[in-house]
């Protein structure tokens, strides 16, 4: 019997015309297909949110905070929702999150660091950079004097963060070298609450201290056209944080209706998410069958079964197998078994007339991102952050 050679197949690359339209007709395709799990963003809820937020920290300005592309909920639409309102700030933590919304028409914060190489992009496109250390003021300096500009930049503060900025106790001593720059206008100072939620004290000093280093460079002839230091968090515990001399409040999950688990929560603030699946497989399964990975689950009665096309990659907290639930026709099905990376399987017992392709509610007013963040004993902007990018986002208003 004569050796037998496999042949690869042979695929004719597409030249660039060609792959254009193939991509074109490709998304028109992707279009008309009706998506599995959609994330539903109330735009009319956001602005709200927004508006009572502005109200609680008046005469203080509103910084949106923007960072990771809205915390994954679609940066643009939002973006030019909340501009819409009067946003006159965003926020975001770095040089390409900014660049996506640079058109939008308010004055964008970088809020970190910024690296050397993006100096120069951020300098042209006038973002406020963050001043975090002398180095890098004169970086920023000398890349301004060479574009014939004037840097505009925000002295960052660490008081007790521990991540980022000039520390507190030095900062009296580099602040008027940076001032001194001739082509970095710092107009702004700002720190970061790490436990608004819970250490009232320790923010409380974070405040005292920051005031008395603006106090003592202000006799310097330093002043500052904006100060800022409060967070959501801050927002709603610690006072001094949102009142002048402080001219800014920054918030992030607070415009999307959610709040951290510890702390007070001040606002009536709207929860603006929605997220559904639909059912698309409906099976009578015996007493005794065990359902989903590692058998963590056995029927202890006959049982009509559902499996909803939403996993652990679109979001769903791999914790709430065998202990969640998600919501058919107002019904509650409780997660039978392993959450998968594409599918999750519910008793229909609460509603034996569910039918296939029939909507499933995995989060809204009444299954709220807290509740996830419980069961996954984590925080709600990781449950935010984790919404799939195959999940498609869906704005209304």
């Amino acid at each position: 019997m004569g050796n037998i050679h496999p042949v690869a197949p042979q695929f004719s690359p597409l030249d660039g015309d060609a792959h254009g339209q193939y991509k074109k007709t490709m998304m028109a395709d992707i279009q008309q297909v009706e998506a599995r799990v959609v994330l539903e963003v109330s735009l009319s809820k956001l602005r709200a949110n927004y508006r009572k937020v502005a109200r609680a920290v008046a005469p203080l300005q509103v910084m949106a905070i923007l960072k990771a592309n809205a915390y994954g909920l679609g940066v643009r639409p939002i973006a030019q929702a909340l501009r819409q309102e009067g946003v006159l700030w965003f926020g975001v933590a770095e040089l390409r999150e900014a660049v996506e919304i640079a058109d939008i028409g308010a004055r964008i914060l970088l809020l970190g660091s910024v690296l050397p190489d993006e100096i120069p992009a951020a300098i042209a496109h006038d973002f406020t950079l963050p001043v975090s250390d002398l180095a890098s003021a004169r970086l920023i300096d000398a890349e301004a004097k060479r574009q014939g500009k004037i840097a505009k930049g925000h002295l960052a503060i660490d008081s007790g963060m521990g991540r980022l900025g000039i520390p507190i106790a030095a900062a009296a001593t580099y602040i008027p070298e940076i001032a001194g720059l001739e082509n970095l206008k710092c107009e702004g100072i700002y720190s970061h609450f790490p436990f608004a939620y819970g250490d009232s004290d320790f923010s409380n000093h974070q405040v005292t201290a920051l005031l008395h280093l603006m106090d003592g460079l202000e006799q310097k002839g330093i002043r500052f056209a904006h100060a800022h230091i409060a967070n959501s968090d801050g927002i709603h515990n610690i006072d001094a944080s949102r009142r002048p001399p402080f001219t800014i409040a920054r918030t992030g999950i607070n415009l999307y209706g959610c709040f951290d688990l510890e702390g007070r929560q001040t606002l009536p603030l709207e929860p603006v998410l929605s997220l559904r699946s639909r059912l698309v497989a409906i099976r009578d399964l015996p007493w005794g069958a065990s359902i989903g990975y590692g058998r963590t689950h056995t029927l202890k009665k006959p049982t009509r079964v559902g499996t909803v096309a939403i996993g652990y990659a679109d979001g769903l907290p791999l914790q709430l197998s065998d202990c969640g639930h998600l919501s058919i026709r107002g019904k509650d099905c409780p997660i039978l078994g392993r959450i998968s990376m594409d599918y999750t399987t519910i008793s229909l017992d609460a509603i034996p007339e569910a039918q296939i392709g029939d909507a499933v509610v995995c989060l809204d007013d009444a299954l709220q991102v807290g509740d996830w963040a419980k069961a996954k004993g984590t925080i709600p902007y990781e449950i935010i952050c984790s919404i799939g990018n195959r999940v498609k986002r869906v704005y209304v208003e």
